[in-house]
């Protein structure tokens, strides 16, 4: 029930009902006057509260803008730059939240703590005032009053008479400024309920306005959520691929370490233990050492992995003899003394076990060096890019497309071993292939067919992309450009060989139909490469390093997948001839040689021993027939790509560089440009030297040939033959 109406009537009669009611009304103001005085303490305080989660926001955001990832490898994939990016930009989005928060904050003050603070000053501080004046003035009225009742009847009239328009007066007044307080008070009770909520409201539609921006904040964010959540979803599966193959190959790494060994550019490196003369006697300090058999040199690194620093300088020496430490001169284990040409006296090593030491000796006495091959983790089988290898892969194929397109998990999902490999001995059977081109029947199951396909693939002896152009491909992959990186793909798929690039291509038609149907097979774009990128283009050196490049191959297979019918079914661009390449520069006076980083990557690590290259030269005499005529038909096959060097365009109309024929299969052949080598298996030289026994290699683009007695590879473009 609300308070009761105060009436101006009973300002005059000023009864006992009518105190009651105005001091309900007093009451009622006292109550509403420390409301108001709580609410404006809350309001500092909320906007106090908010000022300081701001700042916090703020921190924190600032921490997300200073934070950049770091991935392994020397690239990133567009999902790892999607996801590095998320952190800028969640702090661009927090940053731009609380610079709204701060205008509500600035706002909050004066739409809120002002106006309530002058309403409760200027309104309730007046009917205050008023109240005092009321309360003044019925003392003083009650006072006169009762003195004027006090006067003696027995006064003179005029006495008496200028005693009661005294007292008229005092009640005039008092009846005037009772009406006035009466008014005050109804006015203000009638003020706080607009001057009081209005500014609640105004802060309301502050927070409201902060709100609302905070939404449309959302609703821009969203593309980017949705880019980043599909990168996250990549990344993670891509890490659980590589996870495994990481957990694979430490194990493997536990049971056989030699076995696994990281190909070196050095002929041995290790841990040593040197002896070192002091003045108080001898100690043995701990180095990491390399040996580069071709110019000796022996380099030594102090170092102490307890320590995890060096313990001084590097220093070199050239070996000039090493010899074993007999046991009986000296009392620690495997040691060997090592004669350099730069230093004098002997410096005497100790390796850290007697294979060790023998791997030591053997590479520093000039006896062949034990090299571990580079064997395919695949164990060989009788795969084939033959018509066998073909009818098994479309028959595979074949069933999936027809019976099992839509099933979930599509390749992802693997079939029971010895069903597999039931199936597989079935389709690889030569008589059973050779009979009929019959699908493979009902009973087997989808997840064991796709598994057989993916087995036959990996059981190739080597991946269907090819080890030689493995690093090539990651290359392309890492590239900045989509376009540029589609172009490199596209010509590296056609330096593969025909039946190679036929099998690439049957198998990316199919895994595209198979991603036009993720909708119900859940197998995207991004999951096919994830499960295909390290079967197609596996490396032949299993490392860490390679491992992390899993990202990159898969890369490549969702290119192929995404743009099968450009790389398939047209032409690259055509690189120029030798002779339009030496027209060109010759040109050109200001243009620079051809980098030999432009140069197809090789597979050759290590400098084979003489023993080893009169061995291979007599293989090659041997068998000169063979490899010549193989070398014919590669060029034959390649000349479709080339431009016609016959044609009457005059630029073309030059001396081309004589190439070997199957007749002459060894030549000198002069070098037209300096190369500066790359790997051991090729030769460094300048620009006018003389080769010798220059034949076809079997490296795509390149030569073999003799200089100063040492075999290696030269680049075709280089060289024309004398």
């Amino acid at each position: 029930m609300g308070l009761p109406a105060l009436e101006f009537s009973d300002c005059c009669l000023d009864s006992p009902h009518f105190r009651e009611t105005l001091k309900s009304h007093e009451a009622e103001l006292d109550k509403t006057n420390k409301f108001i005085k709580e609410l404006i303490k809350d309001g500092k305080s909320l906007i106090t509260a908010l000022k300081n989660l701001s700042s916090a926001k703020r921190k924190f955001a600032d921490s997300l803008n200073e934070f950049k990832f770091q991935c392994i490898g020397d690239a990133e994939t567009d999902d790892e730059m999607c996801i590095a990016r998320s952190l800028q930009e969640f702090a661009t989005v927090l940053r731009n939240l609380e610079d709204e928060r701060i205008r509500m904050i600035e706002n909050a003050s004066e739409v809120l703590i002002t106006p309530l603070e002058k309403f409760r000053k200027e309104q309730i501080g007046a009917a205050k005032e008023a109240k005092k004046k009321y309360d003044k003035e019925t003392e003083k009225y009650c006072g006169i009053l009762e003195k004027h009742l006090n006067l003696s009847s027995k006064k003179k009239e005029s006495q008496l008479q200028e005693a009661d328009s005294q007292v008229d007066l005092v009640r005039q007044h008092f009846y005037e400024v009772s009406l006035e307080y009466v008014f005050k008070v109804q006015e203000v009770q009638e003020r706080k309920m607009f001057e009081f909520v209005e500014p609640l409201l105004a802060f309301l539609q502050g927070l409201f306005t902060f709100y609302h921006h905070g939404y449309e904040l959302a609703k821009d964010f969203g593309d980017f959520k949705t880019q980043l959540t599909i990168s996250i979803q990549n990344t993670r599966n891509r890490f659980e691929g590589t996870r495994s193959e990481v957990e694979s190959l430490m194990k493997k790494m536990k049971e056989n370490p030699l076995e696994h060994k990281t190909i070196s550019p050095y002929t041995m490196e290790g841990y040593l233990y040197v002896q070192e003369k002091r003045h108080f006697g001898t100690s043995w300090v701990k180095h990491y050492c390399t040996y580069q058999r071709d110019s000796k040199q022996i380099t030594m690194v102090p170092f102490d992995q307890k320590s995890g620093g060096k313990g001084g300088e590097d220093e070199s020496v050239t070996l000039k003899s090493c010899t074993r430490r007999k046991t009986d001169s000296i009392e620690k284990r495997f040691c060997f003394d090592v004669e350099a040409v730069d230093r004098p006296g002997v410096i005497t090593m100790q390796a850290l076990s007697e294979e060790d030491r023998r791997l030591w000796m053997e590479a520093m006495d000039g006896r062949e060096p034990v090299y571990n091959s580079n064997k395919d983790s695949q164990s060989e089988g009788t795969a084939q890019l033959d018509s066998i290898g073909f009818s098994i892969i479309r028959k595979c194929i074949h069933a999936v497309e027809t019976r099992g397109i839509n099933e979930q998990g599509l390749y992802r999902i693997v079939g029971v071993n010895s069903r597999v490999q039931k199936l597989l001995s079935i389709l690889m059977d030569p008589k059973t292939a050779s009979e009929t081109e019959t699908d493979i029947c009902a009973e087997w199951e989808i997840k064991t067919i796709t598994s057989a396909l993916k087995t036959y693939l990996r059981m190739l002896p080597g991946p269907l992309m090819m080890y030689q152009f493995q690093r090539s491909f990651i290359k392309a992959a890492k590239l900045e450009n989509q376009e540029t990186r589609v172009s490199e793909i596209h010509s590296l798929v056609h330096r593969l060989p025909e039946k190679n690039r036929q099998m690439l291509q049957l198998l990316m038609n199919h895994l595209a139909n198979v991603a036009n149907n993720h909708k119900q097979n859940l197998m995207t774009v991004a999951n096919l490469g994830v499960v295909f990128g390290p079967t197609l283009l596996r490396p032949q050196e299993e490392t860490v390093a390679a491992i992390m490049d899993i990202k990159f191959q898969n890369i490549v297979i969702e290119i192929l997948i995404e743009n099968h019918e450009k790389i398939f079914n047209t032409v690259p661009d055509v690189p120029l001839t030798n002779a339009q390449l030496h027209l060109s520069r010759k040109k050109s006076s200001d243009s620079k040689p051809p980098s030999c980083s432009e140069r197809p990557l090789t597979l050759f690590h290590a400098v084979q021993s003489t023993e080893k290259q009169d061995q291979r030269n007599s293989i090659i005499n041997s068998s000169l027939e063979s490899v010549s005529s193989n070398a014919n038909s590669t060029l034959n096959s390649s000349s479709s790509l080339q431009p016609n060097m016959n044609s009457s365009d005059p630029d073309l109309d030059v001396v081309k560089p004589t190439r070997p024929n199957s007749l002459t299969p060894f030549r000198k052949a002069k070098a037209l440009y300096a190369c500066k080598a790359e790997h051991d298996s090729e030769l460094s030289f300048t620009a006018g030297t003389v080769f010798d026994n220059v034949h076809p290699s079997q490296e795509p683009g390149w030569l073999e040939g003799t200089l100063n007695g040492k075999t290696g590879l030269i680049p075709e473009n280089y060289v024309e033959f004398l």
